[in-house]
């Protein structure tokens, strides 16, 4: 069964759903929808398991499609035109399969249908080991989750999803459950492997991020004839976080002219 998503929405005009990536929330793209709120609606929800919205067991691609269905049947929003980042992508790929219909449009960021190693399960083991409840302080956390990931990681990221409530912190990421399932996050629905998408769509990726190869455009070509692609340079995976400027100029193009019809790849 679908789940009732949390979301923001802010601006007026033609409706917009952006899709956050796995451990972010809507609100990591209100800098993105501020821009885009002057000539749009922009939905901001979280997804399952993540920020606000509701807790499951389960969370797969297509249940997470369903998800934003049934927000977009709530809404009664008409055709709205759907962007998702790394997991959002993928959930937004989802939809445009199953459910072409009832989108405008469909612009994936930084992400491809296909297969990726499991580069985030040492990050929910170290979340979910580390006893959150009990630290004095956020720069004790920080401090600990650095020590355990390394330099590299994400650490500033991975950290909003911690809140404080009666002087405890906990998480408001469903740790268990996105363990779990994270075999299947990243993955892709081989049930989608023979469908088609012949709406328009956009497929953006940094140049410094190793998702999106050019062997990857076979497999998008195959899933969405009439996609167009977008390369930003100095960019890495968090393309809206590296460059806002140029990820905004090309989704504002890119919507303004979806409805005419466009070259393949």
């Amino acid at each position: 069964m679908p789940l009732a998503l949390a979301f923001e929405a802010l601006g007026s005009g033609p409706p917009v759903v952006i899709l956050h990536g796995l451990f972010g929330a809507g609100r990591n793209w209100t800098q993105v929808a501020q821009v885009l709120a002057a000539d749009h609606r922009v939905y901001l929800p979280d997804a399952r398991n993540h920020g606000a919205s509701p807790w499951a067991e389960s969370m797969s691609y297509a249940e997470m499609a369903d998800d934003v269905l049934a927000l977009i049947a709530r809404e009664q929003l008409q055709r709205p035109f759907v962007i998702g980042h790394s997991m959002g992508g993928k959930t937004a790929m989802a939809l445009a399969l199953s459910h072409p219909l009832a989108i405008g449009g469909v612009a994936v960021i930084d992400i491809a249908p296909e297969s990726y190693a499991d580069q985030f399960s040492s990050y929910v083991s170290t979340m979910r080991s580390f006893d959150a409840a009990s630290a004095a302080s956020r720069r004790e956390i920080h401090q600990a989750l650095a020590d355990s990931l390394g330099a590299e990681a994400p650490v500033d990221f991975v950290m909003q999803n911690l809140r404080r409530q009666h002087d405890r912190f906990d998480w408001r990421l469903n740790l268990l459950a996105t363990g779990l399932c994270m075999h299947e996050l990243c993955g892709f629905p081989d049930a989608l492997r023979d469908a088609r998408y012949d709406g328009p769509a956009l497929f953006v990726h940094g140049a410094e991020s190793a998702y999106v190869p050019p062997s990857s455009l076979a497999g998008i070509r195959a899933l969405f004839p009439h996609a167009q692609t977008e390369r930003i340079a100095d960019a890495g995976h968090w393309v809206h976080a590296d460059q806002p400027a140029a990820l905004l100029y090309g989704l504002r193009h890119w919507l303004a002219g979806a409805g005419t019809p466009t070259a393949p790849l």
